[in-house]
């Protein structure tokens, strides 16, 4: 067993020497490291090879003892002959540099310098190629780079004079044009503009130009929030189209503008700045401006014209309504004067009448007392005349007639009171007497007719002063407003009997008092079907009505309401809810000297 450990030990170690003296004898022949110390070590691994081998073929072949065996004697003798070579040069190593590594090194020294020269030659002959090479390529590069110069020194005189192009054509807009950056930096403020904003803001520190102009609305009054400003609101991304400011630079009058602004993008759509141009609209607006003032001054004219016709219609409605009435007050007073001349010859006469009536029927009865037996002619014609009812019923017709020529005169009265023909100027009157004399006049419009009953008229008089007035015109106030309300019942009871209704008692309502001892109070309302309330806004308006054609010109509420109004001062004013009826205010002052001094 210990014989084949040595054996293989042997036999490794003996293997391993060879490779390694291979290894190193490879590169020494091809002439690298030829040295000494090389050499000696090659021999010195070879010997030790051969050492262990003879070794290992000693233990392989040969029986024991060893020490007998001529294999052992040359291993031996070979380890012996390592010793001796291994002494011999470790002896002459100082010399063996000289001896042997100086002509191997010269030699190798020369073999790598022919090498070393070989490949220079090599390596300048490339290093020429390479440096033509790039020269060449230098040169081309220089010679595009000095195109690119050239090109780019065009480019830039091109670019800058476009930009100078640019420059002059936007200074010399007659818009004005401004910019800014992303941080909101004015980078450009155009001469237009610059004149527009009062300055040369390019000179001007930003917190100062406030200084020189204030920003306002389109109307010229309102201060422009920051927020709104065209330019900050296409900074922050708007788009902003035809918004209208006014800029007023210190001592200047303002200027209108429209502007238009977008934010400005790079070629990577982020935002870079914002632009904002602005058209003046100045002229355009003091255009506008004084359109509208000619407009309002026409439309004035207009108005005043035709408040001038109004005023002329209504005058003229007035006169023929004045002329109406003054005719039917002349009528009225003239039919009354000839009326009154005979009532007054029949009714001063009747007391005359009535005592020689007296006085023959006392003469008739004293004859039938003393004559107890006339004669066949008296006694005829006693039974023809019935002398009994004669002289009963006589008297009678005396008193009824003395009653109608009483009623005639109150009724002529009433015309004379109605019409005032007299009394044309302003003067202390009573009310009451005014209403009832237009009664009386109406009285055939009151009473019974064969399609509806009478209208019953309810008085509530207050306890009343005289009241300074015009008479006639306010009598004629009282007639078209009683007037108006019997046509209202009228229509009610029509309406009321052909829709089968049962007809309700037709009443006018009048009442009076005094307000504040300073103005009296007329209400006249009536129960008819009352007055729609988008009519009642047009009542007293010229030539209204709600009438068919040929009942009425419209005339009488209109003329009764500038009656009240302007010639006393007073109020008319209609108060009604549709199927209640209707009630129609008059509120006079009492005293009218000033207004009557003002008419």
């Amino acid at each position: 067993m210990l014989n084949t450990l040595l054996l293989s030990a042997n036999t490794f170690v003996s293997i391993s020497y060879f490779a390694i003296a291979l290894l190193i004898l490879f590169p020494f022949l091809r002439g690298q490291q030829k040295t000494s110390l090389v050499l000696a070590t090659i021999l010195v691994f070879f010997s030790c090879g051969l050492g262990h081998g003879g070794h290992v073929l000693l233990m392989a072949f040969s029986q024991p003892p060893y020490n007998a065996s001529p294999l052992l004697k040359m291993q031996v003798g070979f380890d012996l002959l390592t010793a001796v070579v291994a002494g011999t040069y470790i002896a002459l190593r100082p010399y063996y540099t000289v001896l042997v590594d100086g002509p191997l090194l010269l030699t190798q020294a020369q073999t790598q310098l022919t090498q070393v020269n070989a490949e220079l030659a090599t390596t300048n002959a490339n290093l020429e190629a390479a440096i033509e090479e790039r020269t060449a390529k230098l040169t081309q590069v220089n010679e595009q780079l000095a195109n690119e110069i050239i090109e780019r020194k065009q480019v830039e005189e091109a670019l800058r004079q476009e930009q100078e192009f640019i420059q002059v054509l936007v200074e010399n807009f007659s818009e004005g044009v401004v910019s800014c950056d992303a941080n909101g930096c004015l980078t450009l403020f155009n001469r237009t503009a610059r004149d527009w904003h009062g300055a040369d803001l390019q000179t001007i520190p930003p917190e100062k130009w406030t200084d020189f102009y204030d920003l306002y609305r389109l109307d010229g009054v309102t201060p422009l929030p920051i927020e709104e400003i065209p330019l900050v609101r296409a900074l922050q991304g708007e788009q902003v189209h035809d918004a209208g400011m006014a800029i007023v630079a210190k001592g200047q009058s303002p200027r209108y503008l429209l502007a238009n602004a977008n934010p400005l993008l790079d070629s990577n759509g982020y935002q870079v700045g914002a632009v904002a141009v602005m058209h003046d609209i100045t002229a355009r607006k003091q255009a506008e401006e004084a359109l509208q003032q000619s407009q309002w001054h026409l439309k004035e004219k207009a108005r005043q014209q035709e408040q001038v016709l109004y005023e002329l219609k209504r005058t003229q409605a007035q006169v023929v309504q004045s002329e109406k009435m003054s005719s039917l007050g002349h009528l009225v007073a003239g039919v009354a004067h000839e009326i009154n001349n005979p009532v007054n010859f029949i009714y001063g006469n009747l007391d005359y009448v009535s005592e020689y009536t007296h006085d023959l029927m006392h003469l008739v009865q004293l004859y039938q007392q003393h004559y107890l037996t006339p004669v066949p002619d008296i006694q005829a014609a006693i039974q023809a005349i019935d002398l009994d009812f004669l002289l009963v019923d006589l008297p009678k017709t005396l008193s009824s007639i003395k009653v109608g020529a009483e009623r005639i005169q109150s009724i002529v009265l009433s015309l004379r009171n109605f019409s005032r023909m007299d009394e044309a100027d302003m003067k202390a009157v009573d009310i009451h007497e005014g209403i009832d004399s237009t009664l009386l006049i109406l009285q055939n419009r009151l009473k019974a007719k064969p399609d509806h009953p009478a209208i019953e008229v309810q008085k509530d008089y207050g306890n009343l002063p005289l009241v300074e007035c015009y008479p006639g015109q306010l009598n004629q106030v009282f007639m078209n407003v009683i007037n108006n309300a019997i046509d209202a019942l009228d229509e009610h009871l029509v309406q009321s009997f052909e829709a089968g209704k049962p007809l309700q008692p037709a009443t006018i309502s009048i009442q009076t008092k005094v307000l504040n001892a300073e103005r009296v109070y007329i209400r006249i309302s009536d129960n008819g079907a009352g007055i729609p309330a988008k009519i009642q806004q047009h009542l007293f308006n010229p030539f209204f009505t709600t009438k068919p054609v040929g009942k009425g010109t419209g005339l009488g509420l209109s003329i009764s309401y500038q009656i009240v109004t302007e010639k006393h001062g007073g109020l008319l004013q209609c108060i009604s809810e549709g199927g209640q009826g209707a009630s129609f205010i008059i509120e006079i002052p009492i005293q009218q000297q000033a207004i009557a001094q003002a008419n």
